[in-house]
Parts: C-alpha cells; structure tokens; sequence
C-alpha cells in the first residue's frame, strides 16, 4: 500500500491509521502521485484562514473513499488538533471503505486506559471522559465503557505506589517447545539444557547486584514478576536456587505480590510447586490459552486439556489461593462455540484471575512466517469471543483491572486481565502504566526507569540471547551503572 503525507510529517500516525483497515499490508511511503496504482491511501493537511481541514482518500481495487475534517486554527494544541483530525477523516473513509469501523477508533497506542485515566485526572467526570472517547476519538461505547470500569481499577492499585517503589522483573527465558503464534525470545529446553546450570548461576548473580543497588537507592520493592518464557522449565532444584537468591538479594518485607509465570502445564511437578511455595511466591499462572485439544495440538503446545486440570488441581493442592489462567480468542481453528466451551470447563475451578488475549499476528512467528496467518481486521467471531467472555466473567465475580492493546490483532481488539477482588496482578498494572522503575535480570530483560516525582523514562537493556547474556556478562553487570546514575542520590536526601 502506497502513502501519501501532503502538508503534514504525520508519518508514524498514518501509517498506524493505515494498519487499522489493512493490517498485515506492507506500508510503503510515496511522494510521486503519478505512480500510486490502484492501493492507496493520500492524507492531507490543509491550512485556511480561521481553520485547517484534514482530508483523507484510500483507493483498492477500483473503490474509491474520502472524508474530510475541519478543526480551528487557534485551537490549544494544534498538532494534536491535527492529529486528531486526520484520525477522524481516516476512520470515516475507511468506513465507507471496508464497511466496518475499529472498535477502538483512532486510537492506535496500546495504553487506551491511561489516556482515559489522564482525562479523569484533568478534573473531567466519567460522563464527560467518555463522550470526548466516543466523539472525538471515535471509540465504540462498548470499549469507552471498558476503559472507564478498568481505569478505576488502575487508580487505586497505582496508588498504591510511592517515589521510592520500585518491581522486579526476573527472565527465565526458556520454554519446552515455540508455540505457533509466539514471537519472544525463548528457547528449547531440550536444545540449551546445557545453558541452564550456567544460566541460573549467572541470574543468581545478576540478582545479587541489582539487590545491592536497590540496597543503596533505598528503593522498596512492591512486587516481583518471574517470567520468561516457562520458569518452570527449570528443575525444581533449580528453581530453589533462584528463590533463594532472591530471598538473600532482597528485603521482601514491602513486598505486596510474587508472581510464577509457571505457564505450561506439562512442566508443572509437587516438586516445582513446593519450591515455588516455599521460594515466597503469592501468585500462580497456570495457562491453557484454550481447552480444546486439537487446538492445543496445531498451536505447538505440548500438554492436554487433562494435564491442566492435573496442574491446577496439584497447584491448590500444593496452598496456591491466588491463581490465574490466560486464554486466547482466535487461535487457529477456534469458533465463538468452541471458545465458549473453554469458559464451559474453566470456570467451574474458580481461577481468581483470567487474563483473555487476542490473537496478534506477529511477524517473527511462525503463524506468519509459515503462512497461516490469517489477519482480519474486522475480527467479527473474536468479538462475539470476547463479549461472551466479558459477560461470563463478570457474572463469575472477576472485574477488569487491566487492558492493553498489541499491533495486528483480530480485529484490532485488545487484552484484558480479571481478578477477583484482592487478587488483581499489581506488577501488570505497575509495568503497563509505567507507574514506577521496573529492574531486570536474566536474557532479555529490559529495567525500566521512571524519574521519582517526574515522568522521565530510560532503559537498560540485558542481552536478549542466553548464550549472549552468558559471554558478555560483564558487560551485564556494568550497565547496573547507568540505574544508579539516574537515580544519582535521589533518596539520599529524602526521608519519604
């Protein structure tokens, strides 16, 4: 698809507005009209004396939209004006286009609940929040009304926040098989078993100097987040090793939540689990992303419907009270019936949370890669998947607490944690609002600092391979530098 900028250097914003109709579409810019063929998409931006019009054309396959929005020259914040204005034009050409519009209107960014959270902090009422999410920004009521429910959530859980937080993320970067649609960074336990030992030695050790810098900060620790990948590919000696580790790097007594990515249910043992308990951990995650076996097979997961229900009732067994699944509306093969049998078979456990994903095509994957991707912006059955998950779950006593948004969904539509009451995943919020410094270890991590009082924000990043992150260590440790350079004695004068 060819792009057109005439008047404006929206370049980042137009071609997000393109992804919206044409997801997946290679989205080349072009200067030269003569040359457009017949996929395009001209945007423009034209100044008159009192006010300046956005103009938006797409052209495919013969068919021809436009649409057209006006906005004042004086208005307070003219780029944004601006942008919201070629959003607009582009949503009602689209429209006119493809016959359907994003349920998420203009909005492209993946925190559509912050910018909700920034207009009720304006001193704007729900009411009012919500008609600027509907009229100006061409949100469905439906997803206004969503972000409205989940951002009082994430008020009073960022809240809880102080100058002085701080969370841990812990990267455990290795899974038991790729499943199709994943695009992290991970690999296979059978091909790097001989990377585990060293790995976990050097994380230990990694630990141990982020302890220490938190240590001299002054820094509190509020929650911490084992992830990966499947930590629970390690042995459960293995994983004894970690905890302790953390238990000798770290104060733990501010500690409002540890978190086990434990994922995979085939990689689920009472050993893991006795460790896991015993490390300190108050948050489990065991994850299906669906019940139905078939689908489980052509996904590349490597457990049953059965070693789930196994994992889950081991996990209660073993004293987990706070464990939560994560499911995926539109894996391949899935219908709006087959999803609803899902929910059919997990509710009756009465997980404390349900995190439901959308289906995002990601270019690194093998869904993609290999050809079966399908991308759909209209995501009409991902959407009835949704609404019925949404309905299910609140009649099951879960509220929304979190939502984010990733490029190229089924139908542009998002992802959205439920909890019960108390059993909310603090560091989700924490790291999606980025409400205060998150510290890295392991491959792949990334530490992100938030500027105490301020909203700065900076990365140090970890190598992302193991076998990098374990040549170069060094270098890992070294870069601890730049934390306490940004803090620079921040607390050292500060009693709070």
């Amino acid at each position: 698809m060819k792009l057109y900028l005439l008047g404006h250097a929206m370049r980042y914003e137009a071609g997000n507005l393109c992804f919206l109709f044409f997801p997946g579409e290679k989205i080349d810019e072009e200067t030269d009209l003569a040359a457009r063929g017949d996929f395009y998409a001209i945007t423009r931006i034209r100044r008159g004396r009192t006010h300046t019009r956005a103009l938006v054309l797409l052209v495919q396959g013969g068919k021809t939209a436009r649409a057209h929005v006006f906005f004042q020259n004086d208005a307070p914040d003219p780029v944004k004006a601006g942008e919201h204005a070629l959003g607009r034009a582009f949503i009602e050409a689209g429209e006119r286009l493809c016959g359907f519009r994003p349920p998420w209107g203009i909005l492209t960014g993946i925190r559509p609940v912050k910018l909700m959270r920034e207009l009720l902090a304006s001193g704007m009422d729900e009411e009012q929040a919500a008609r600027r999410f509907t009229e100006e920004l061409r949100v469905s009521p439906q997803k206004t009304a969503l972000c409205v429910r989940t951002a009082g959530e994430e008020t009073r859980i960022t809240a809880l926040s102080t100058l002085r937080s701080a969370s841990l993320y812990i990267s455990i970067p290795f899974c038991p098989t790729r499943c199709l649609y994943c695009s992290f960074i991970s690999h296979d336990v059978e091909k790097t078993k001989k990377l585990l030992p060293a790995y976990v030695d050097r994380l230990c050790e990694e630990l141990a100097a982020v302890g220490a810098l938190v240590r001299r900060l002054g820094l509190r620790l509020e929650t911490i987040y084992m992830g990966g990948g499947t930590p629970t590919s390690l042995s459960a000696p293995m994983l004894a090793q970690v905890f302790d580790a953390v238990r000798a790097a770290f104060s733990l007594d501010s500690l409002r939540e540890y978190t086990v990515e434990a994922g995979r249910p085939d990689t689920i043992t009472p050993e893991k689990l006795a460790a896991i308990r015993a490390g300190g951990c108050t948050r489990l995650c065991i994850n299906p992303q669906t019940l139905d076996a078939d689908i489980l097979r052509r996904i590349g997961r490597a457990h049953t419907p059965e070693q789930f229900f196994e994992a889950f009732h081991m996990a209660r067994g073993a004293g987990f009270s706070s464990i939560n699944t994560d499911l995926i509306a539109g894996l391949p093969g899935d219908t709006p019936a087959g999803f609803s049998r899902t929910l059919d078979a997990l509710l009756p456990l009465a997980p404390e949370g349900v995190t439901v994903h959308t289906l995002a095509m990601k270019r690194s994957s093998r869904l993609v890669s290999e050809g079966g991707a399908r991308y759909d912006a209209r995501g009409g059955e991902v959407e009835r998947m949704l609404e019925d998950a949404y309905a299910r779950l609140d009649a099951a006593g879960l509220a929304p607490y979190y939502l984010y948004r990733q490029r190229n969904t089924a139908g542009n539509l998002e992802n959205t944690g439920f909890a019960k009451p108390g059993h909310e995943g603090l560091y989700n919020v924490f790291i999606m609002d980025e409400t205060h410094t998150i510290l890295a270890a392991g491959a792949g991590g990334v530490t992100k600092m938030r500027q105490p009082g301020g909203t700065r924000i900076e990365r140090v990043f970890n190598f992302k391979y193991p076998y990098e992150y374990l040549a170069r260590f060094d270098e890992v440790l070294a870069r601890k530098q730049q934390v306490e350079a940004f803090y620079g004695g921040r607390f050292a004068k500060d009693s709070r």
